[in-house]
């Protein structure tokens, strides 16, 4: 019997199910076994290649979806679009179908322009996962970052309040963790400079509060997101002093927090900025699970999106 996931591509959170979602979670659980083993590796994807598109800097994501492909066997071709025929003119498309021509089962990709995955999948016949697309969606770090949260505070997050600090204008994982916390339960609310924060404000469908206070108050997590000022074009805030005095979580912050609330953070951290170097040692501090959880969800993913309705 073939594994039922009804998607041939993973781009954003939207068109998920909570029903897709626990079938996601349910695999990684499963997976990350494997990962504890003395030899981890297993031959299912033997025979798979799968390629690596990262047009913009990264190492956790594509580290970490190499060794996803590579522990279940599979073969990784890896771009990087420095020193690539991008520089000497070349479109998207066309490096697609250059690499295309070489076999891959599946594209992973990583992009700065917002859509770019979306296009890529237009013009193949092969799966492709999102691995962040400008301001847009990073699907599998929401996905991960749900996967931590389950394994601590259990399946149900009904009524779970969910704190998101910092950039929020500019991250894409904070739109995509907004969208799947909500579809899972949980109340999300954000907080940040009134120049990191979407025009929108609550467009998302969070509640958006400009005291960090009154964010983490009562939260069960609370996630701190790095400032991506590489992102702004022109300074949104006076001074990483200023922020990190106004928008940089310590301990004296995540007292307000509910018992037991853990401490989030995508990576990369800056430390002293978004997290104050006494938080290294915070009982509730999940940051590492979060890199260990994120192999398990992208196996996941590469499990489901090569193998669904095989035999």
């Amino acid at each position: 019997m073939g594994i039922e996931f009804p998607h041939r591509h993973l781009l954003e959170i939207g068109p998920l199910s909570r029903e897709d979602i626990e079938v996601i979670l349910r695999t990684a659980a499963n997976l990350k076994e494997i990962l504890r083993r003395p030899i981890p590796k297993v031959p299912t994807l033997r025979g798979k290649v799968v390629a690596n598109l990262f047009f913009e800097p990264s190492t956790r994501t594509r580290l970490s979806f190499e060794r996803a492909a590579k522990v279940l066997s599979a073969e990784v071709l890896n771009f990087s679009a420095r020193g690539s025929s991008l520089e000497k003119g070349e479109n998207l498309l066309d490096t697609v179908r250059n690499l295309m021509a070489m076999g891959p089962d599946l594209f992973v990709i990583r992009h700065p322009a917002s859509g770019a995955p979306h296009f890529v999948a237009r013009h193949v016949r092969i799966p492709v996962i999102n691995a962040g697309d400008g301001f847009h969606e990073h699907p599998t770090q929401a996905l991960l970052d749900l996967l931590t949260v389950w394994e601590r505070k259990g399946p149900d997050l009904r009524g779970l309040k969910v704190a998101i600090i910092g950039d929020i204008r500019h991250s894409r994982v904070a739109h995509s963790d907004i969208l799947i916390f909500r579809k899972m339960g949980a109340e999300v609310y954000v907080s940040g400079p009134g120049t990191l924060l979407p025009p929108e404000r609550e467009a998302l469908g969070a509640r958006v509060c400009l005291r960090v206070e009154e964010a983490v108050e009562g939260a069960g997590v609370v996630m701190a997101l790095r400032v991506q000022k590489e992102r702004h074009g022109r300074p949104l805030f006076p001074s990483w002093h200023e922020y990190a005095r106004f928008f940089g979580l310590n301990r004296r912050v995540l007292a307000r927090a509910a018992e037991g609330a853990l401490l989030m953070h995508p990576g990369p951290i800056n430390w002293g900025i978004e997290l104050a170097p006494e938080l290294e040692d915070f009982p509730g501090q999940v940051i590492l699970e979060q890199v260990e959880n994120g192999v398990a969800v992208r196996m996941a993913l590469l499990l489901l999106l090569l193998k669904a309705g095989e035999a």
